[in-house]
């Protein structure tokens, strides 16, 4: 395993179920059908962490129609791993993962061909997915569902996340190979569908005198305003990846909307 950290492998009991990551301390995210079934009431297993040590978690939500399942890692257990920054990908980006189902297997990495995807998911739900060209072509790719989908070149630049693998593309020449196309659920469709991860409210409880402030801006200079609170949070360790991605994506909104009212000065 590598020192990245904050990517995990599951198991339950000695049988390994897949890859996933930690998106805040607490939550690891993975591809539901990585767990074979498992569910809320069956569903405790060992999250083993990079250096071989063992967190104790269960199943918390799951979501069948769009492939997403969420563990909650057990209270007794503090986990301090430095987690990287959530992100958007976008078309050319480079993209790698650092987690592979075996030290034998390769690390796969590729382009990103398209960051805002409309994917139709087996269990029917239609998210937003990264289409991804992989640059490894093994034949088969199911060993690396639920691992974390960053971009950047590994080692050059800091990693931002941006999604979590979920699917392949068969092969239509080869019947039961895989082509070397993966779909990944975007990190916003992971924090839209489960509602840990709902934490708007956060910028008027954490900054009341800033939110009437922000009422006296222009959109533009709001939302700046907006990001750059944000921003500084972050850097205090107030708050996670996946809640400055969260708060980011609301503000955005918050503007848009208000620019497509008309309220704006």
């Amino acid at each position: 395993m590598t020192a990245a950290g904050y990517w995990v492998e599951l198991f339950q009991s000695e049988r390994r179920l897949g890859g996933g990551f930690f998106l805040t301390r607490r939550y690891v995210v993975t591809a539901l059908h990585c767990l074979s079934g498992l569910t809320s009431a069956d569903g405790r297993l060992d999250v083993v962490l990079t250096d071989g040590s063992k967190l104790a978690g269960y199943v918390c939500r799951s979501d069948k129609e769009a492939d997403l399942a969420l563990i909650m890692i057990a209270a007794a257990y503090e986990v301090r791993l430095p987690i990287p920054r959530a992100g958007i990908a976008h078309r050319g980006d480079d993209w790698h993962s650092p987690y592979r189902p075996d030290a034998t297997e390769p690390a796969l990495g590729g382009k990103v061909d398209d960051g805002t995807a409309d994917y139709p998911c087996e269990g029917g739900a239609v998210i937003k997915a990264l289409q991804l060209a992989v640059d490894q072509h093994t034949g088969d790719y199911s060993g690396y569902s639920g691992g974390p989908v960053v971009t950047g070149v590994p080692d050059k630049h800091e990693p931002a996340l941006v999604g979590v693998l979920l699917e392949q593309v068969p092969d239509r020449e080869a019947t039961g190979r895989a082509a070397n196309v993966l779909f990944a659920a975007t990190i916003g469709e992971v924090l839209r569908r489960f509602d840990q991860f709902h934490v708007e409210h956060l910028i008027d409880v954490l900054d009341p005198e800033g939110s009437a402030k922000r009422d006296e801006l222009t959109d533009a200079a709001a939302a700046d305003s907006s990001f750059d609170r944000v921003r500084e949070w972050a850097e205090r360790g107030l708050l996670d990846a996946s809640q400055v991605a969260e708060l980011n994506f609301m503000i955005a909104k918050s503007a848009l909307e208000r620019h497509l009212r008309g309220d704006g000065k």
